[in-house]
């Protein structure tokens, strides 16, 4: 109670400090000419540290976005007629799956806005305190729990803005009105720049940011803190965050706040959306140099590569970033999930048929809610920049590897871990061969720890399976995995291994390539048992070599090698892999 005091006067002695009247100009997401003005002349301060900056208590995980969530926050500032419209269609999408918290100034005027629209004030709590911007994304406080599902906290960085009032008072009053404890990396040592567009990370311990984190936080920072190494900034993160594999790609030339949300958006804990210009445009080459870095350097959290799906980066009138005239970053990796509900940003019909036609085959089940964003975009963010989901009290976890490839005759291993604060009761697994019927169920057994299994029966022949996973705990919580269950689910071929299995003998052995059909990177996975010349090609149906994907000495060990399939136009191919003495062909379809 007496830390909840001291953040509730905190509160109260910001708010008579800073006075001035919310305006209706909206500031950017990167700095407005005057902040720039003021960074030049070191107006920057960083907040008052005295409460509330040392880390949590223990060891904490940071949630994934497509985690359960408790609420959604937005900050209220119109700015004109286009902002006010994405800030209700957000509002009205939104508070069908959680309550919506809205920070502004006067709720009666924020009311005054929603009801003509249709949206009443159901499942919304107001939050009336001043602040300086809409980019709340970037200044929120961030979920945390303590041993991955206990304790839940609120962690929040320095903005890296001259905006004292996004900065000092909203997430301390976000904090309150939810009571949950904040941490705040404030003091030296942990003094730490960095905002949540720039930040993406898996639920499981793995981060992704650009470089501008050790920009902020080096020795040529403009922000009055101290002077951090790479390995202090991921200390921190590690710290303040559980983050203990922090990735960090280079900044790209025409995004002018190097924030990845605008390009970039982990769906899951192995897949990853991303930007994708034509060849040669704008961020396109360096998006593609940073993708292949992670790739090459980089595994998921069960040790296997990332999938990619690709998704187009939408030109306004033509033109691009780096056109004159410019064209706005326009992005659909710039969306958030709101728990079976994806709000996505859109444009332009030509386009955003693609996008959402994308966003569906990536999230079957899921509600992809499209919303105009031209009248924001210009200024350099979207759907994601402007909201910050809190996760719920009590999550009931559930972390998967899915299955990506079977085989007729075998038995396939489903296996999750599970975790709640009061234990779990039971876990089912839900799997069939037929979405259009009904699932066949099988009791997960608990393995080991937080962990469950079960076998889905050997099939025959070849087929498509599709399978969810629903977990209760002992105090009687549900869900299932994915969230979406049944109309979403996981799922994946079950094809004849039986030829390729014998031909590890040989020692050499082609595994099923993966996705297939693809559209983005795909995956050949190779295993040797002895160094061999090879040359891995790709063909059309005539037979046409289309590219040499290898061509050399493959060394012992699993090996994989990629196909960028969307270089490749809709139809059949086939992947010859080549050695002295065979050929082994697989069919690749791309759509």
């Amino acid at each position: 109670m007496k830390i909840k005091l001291l953040l509730f006067l905190a509160f109260l002695f910001f708010q008579n400090i800073h006075t001035q009247a919310q305006k209706n100009e909206i500031l950017p997401r990167g700095f407005s000419k005057k902040e720039l003005l003021e960074m030049a002349d070191n107006q920057f301060r960083k907040p008052n540290g005295t409460l509330f900056s040392d880390p949590p208590p223990g060891e904490v995980r940071t949630m994934a976005e497509w985690e359960e969530l408790e609420a959604l926050i937005i900050t209220w500032s119109t700015g004109s007629n286009g902002i006010k419209n994405i800030l209700v269609e957000i509002v009205r999408h939104a508070k069908e799956e959680v309550q919506v918290i809205i920070v502004c100034s006067n709720s009666a005027v924020v009311i005054n806005q929603l009801t003509p629209a249709g949206v009443n004030t159901d499942n919304i709590i107001f939050v009336e305190t001043q602040f300086n911007s809409i980019w709340v994304r970037d200044y929120g406080p961030n979920t945390v729990y303590l041993n991955d599902v206990d304790e839940q906290y609120m962690v929040d960085w320095i903005y890296n803005r001259p905006r004292p009032l996004d900065d000092t008072i909203v997430p301390p009053a976000i904090a309150n009105i939810l009571d949950i404890e904040i941490f705040r990396t404030l003091n030296t040592p942990n003094d730490l720049v960095h905002t949540g567009g720039n930040f993406m990370n898996d639920g499981m311990g793995t981060a992704f940011s650009s470089r501008l984190i050790l920009d902020e936080n080096g020795p040529f920072n403009q922000f009055g803190t101290s002077n951090h190494s790479e390995a202090e900034v991921k200390d921190i993160m590690n710290l303040f965050m559980g983050i203990d594999e922090y990735v960090l790609m280079n900044n790209l030339p025409y995004d002018p706040i190097d924030h990845i949300d605008m390009h970039m958006k982990l769906l899951d804990e192995e897949t990853l959306l991303v930007g994708e210009y034509p060849d040669g445009v704008a961020d396109g080459p360096q998006i593609e140099a940073n993708l292949q870095y992670v790739l090459n350097n980089f595994m998921t959290p069960y040790g296997r590569p990332y999938n990619v799906i690709r998704i187009p980066m939408p030109p306004e009138n033509g033109n691009y970033p780096d056109s004159s005239p410019q064209g706005d970053y326009r992005t659909y990796a710039n969306a958030v999930f709101v728990n079976k509900t994806v709000l996505l940003p859109i444009y332009e019909e030509q386009y955003d048929t693609t996008a959402i036609k994308i966003w569906e085959d990536a999230m079957p089940g899921y509600n992809i809610q499209g919303i105009d964003c031209n009248d924001i975009i210009y200024l350099n963010g979207a759907i994601h920049c402007i909201t910050k989901e809190v996760g719920v009290k009590e999550p009931l976890l559930i972390n998967h590897a899915k299955v990506r490839g079977g085989c007729i005759m075998q038995d396939q291993l489903i296996e999750a871990t599970i975790q709640h604060k009061t234990g779990i009761s039971e876990a089912t697994l839900f799997y069939s061969m037929d979405t259009s019927g009904s699932y066949q169920t099988l009791v997960m057994s608990n393995t080991s720890d937080d962990t469950w299994s079960a076998l889905i029966p050997a099939t025959n022949e070849e087929t498509e399976m599709f399978y969810y996973i629903k977990a209760t705990s002992n105090n009687g919580k549900q869900i299932n995995r994915p969230m979406v269950a049944p109309q979403g689910y996981f799922h994946y071929n079950v094809t004849d291994c039986t030829v390729a299995t014998k031909d590890i003998e040989l020692g050499i052995n082609l595994k099923d390539i993966y996705p297939n059909p693809a559209s983005a990177i795909t995956v050949i996975p190779v295993i040797t048992t002895k160094s061999l010349e090879v040359k891995i090609e790709v063909t059309d149906i005539l037979g046409r070599t289309m590219k040499t994907i290898f061509s050399g000495e493959i060394p012992i060990g699993e090996n994989n090698y990629f196909i960028h399939a969307n270089e490749y136009a809709a139809g059949t191919y086939f992947v010859n892999l080549k050695t002295e003495d065979k050929v082994f062909v697989q069919k690749l379809i791309v759509h």
